[in-house]
């Protein structure tokens, strides 16, 4: 079974590429969701948090308190990293873990969804590593038409990631969204069927 990490630039289509493949019935493992069930109540990177920053980083219900570690660690990267040395071990246990449920269940590949996936060095937990890219103008475009940001955050936000040739350089698969949603979904159709033949390796 083929364990492919999916990933790219802001407003590149990453979320696009995962519904289509879900419409194909391949299972997705979403790391952004992952990474938020590690710290829910009661599990041990939510305690462990809680003894390094403080009861600050609770909530009054004893959950995590996401806007204040966020600020704190902000322009911190000391504590930046001590947050991530709590985080990303179990984050990786559990993308793993998914990945075995997939294989158990029958699937021919599994997808995973990592938006910071080289950042974070997690391209060493699959054999193949996608990457839905498309024009920088594009990005901020698409973005703010999502959500109303400036074109100065989303740059901001750009530069917090690789920088786009090394992705691509790094990438096994690319997928361009730079045309129509038929054209986009027409592509990743191409790959599901080189995926799920094992052609791809």
């Amino acid at each position: 079974m083929l364990k492919i990490g999916l990933t790219g630039g802001i407003g590149c289509g990453k979320s696009t590429a995962v519904k289509r493949f879900r419409d194909l019935g391949i299972p997705i493992v979403d790391a952004d969701i992952v990474a938020r069930e590690v710290v829910q109540a009661g599990q041990p990177a939510l305690q462990a948090i809680a003894e390094l920053f403080g009861d600050a980083a609770l909530l009054a219900d004893g959950s995590l308190n996401r806007a204040w570690l966020r600020q704190t660690v902000f322009n911190d990267t000391a504590r930046l990293q001590q947050l991530e040395a709590i985080l990303h071990p179990r984050i990786r246990e559990a993308i793993v873990r998914d990945m075995t449920a997939a294989m158990a269940a029958g699937s021919p590949y599994v997808v995973v969804d990592v938006p910071l996936l080289f950042e974070k060095h997690y391209d060493t937990l699959f054999d193949r590593v996608l990457v839905i890219d498309c024009l920088p103008a594009q990005q901020h475009e698409r973005v703010s038409q999502r959500d109303g940001s400036t074109i100065e955050l989303v740059e901001s936000i750009m530069q917090r990631q690789i920088p786009r040739d090394e992705r691509l350089f790094r990438a096994d698969d690319i997928i361009e969204n730079v045309g129509s949603l038929a054209d986009f979904n027409n592509k990743v159709d191409t790959l599901h069927h080189k995926y799920a033949g094992n052609t791809a390796t």
